[in-house]
């Protein structure tokens, strides 16, 4: 292993210097930082920043887990902390639950042994007790997608009750009055939250009715199931609000299978959730929910930035509102 030490006598500088090129190349002249680099590259020297930390007390990295990484909302959700990080020379570490809460508090605890700045999660369940002794290890926990009231920590999230009410009245708005919810699982907090949004929608309105398909995770085969089931029904509904994107592609494909397949919109109107950047390239381009997926990352670190700053009152509770995006699985032909 080629040392600090051993850049120092092969670039004739002192350790120090070696240090502050590394730390604060503006203390160095730039001819001495050009050189030591040299010898860096030359060596091939690669800095022990778990070290460093412990001597500084303060890590570079923060620790990001979300329910599914092959969702592109938490992709983007990601992108946007990245981002924010990266502009105070911080990286994101990115992990997937799985909304497995074993898998969370694996994670959990590989970023505490890596004494990470701080974690940003949106929670796979209601037992937040693995994240009060991350911060009472000195570790500050931000919400992400998630708001917890009565619980101490920072959040950042996204109005979910209006987002399924916005999505459901714009569906009665198009005529439709049997109105299919695919969502699910149904203990997952956004998900229950978006259900409540449309139950509260087609409860202002005596001649609509819901049902509610319950599927097992948020992805596109769930969705499909969901819509072979809804072609097939005896008595289908005209309409359907998918509780995330992935779903809503599923169920696309599900009600146009070849064979007796239903038209969308003509024959069912389709709504998601996400507003993902597939949304608008399905064969029909799907309505949607839109959440500020990429703000909520930077929010987020902004939040957890706040979290180390102790000086003054700041604000520590941040909601979004969501906005209605429509395209043409809404805005065709309305209900016969």
């Amino acid at each position: 292993m080629v040392s600090v030490k051993d850049v120092a006598v092969a670039a004739s500088v002192s350790v120090g210097t070696v240090s502050n090129v590394l730390n604060h190349p503006g203390k160095v002249s730039p001819a001495t930082v050009e050189r030591v680099q040299q010898v860096i590259a030359q060596l091939g020297f690669v800095r022990n920043d778990a070290a460093r930390q412990l001597r500084a007390g303060r890590s570079r990295s923060i620790g990001l887990v979300v329910l599914d990484v092959g969702n592109p909302f938490f992709a983007d959700v990601a992108r946007g902390a990245e981002d924010r990080a990266a502009d105070e020379g911080l990286v994101v570490l990115v992990g997937g639950a799985d909304q497995a809460t074993d898998r969370e508090s694996a994670y959990l605890e590989l970023f505490r042994e890596q004494r990470v700045l701080g974690v940003l999660i949106t929670p796979a369940s209601n037992d937040l007790d693995a994240l009060r002794r991350l911060r009472d290890a000195g570790i500050p926990v931000v919400l992400v997608d998630r708001e917890m009231p009565g619980e101490d920590f920072a959040s950042v999230s996204v109005d979910d009750v209006e987002g399924g009410y916005l999505a459901v009245c714009h569906l009665l708005e198009q005529g439709r009055r049997r109105i299919a919810v695919v969502a699910g699982p149904l203990s997952l907090p956004q998900v229950a939250d978006r259900l409540e949004g449309a139950r509260r929608a087609v409860g202002e309105h005596s001649d609509a009715v819901l049902e509610v398909l319950e599927v097992s995770a948020l992805t596109v085969l769930q969705g499909r199931a969901a819509g072979e089931r809804i072609r097939t029904a005896d008595v289908r509904p005209d309409a359907v609000f998918a509780v995330n994107d992935l779903l809503a592609v599923g169920v696309l494909q599900g009600l146009s299978l070849t064979g007796g397949g239903l038209r969308v919109p003509e024959d069912v109107a389709l709504i998601g959730y996400d507003d993902i950047d597939f949304a608008a390239s399905t064969v029909v381009p799907l309505s949607s929910i839109r959440q500020p997926a990429r703000m909520l990352g930077v929010t987020a670190v902004e939040l957890l930035l706040a979290e180390h700053d102790a000086s003054g009152a700041r604000e520590r509770t941040i909601r979004y509102r969501p906005e209605l995006v429509v395209r043409e699985s809404t805005a065709g032909a309305a209900a016969g």
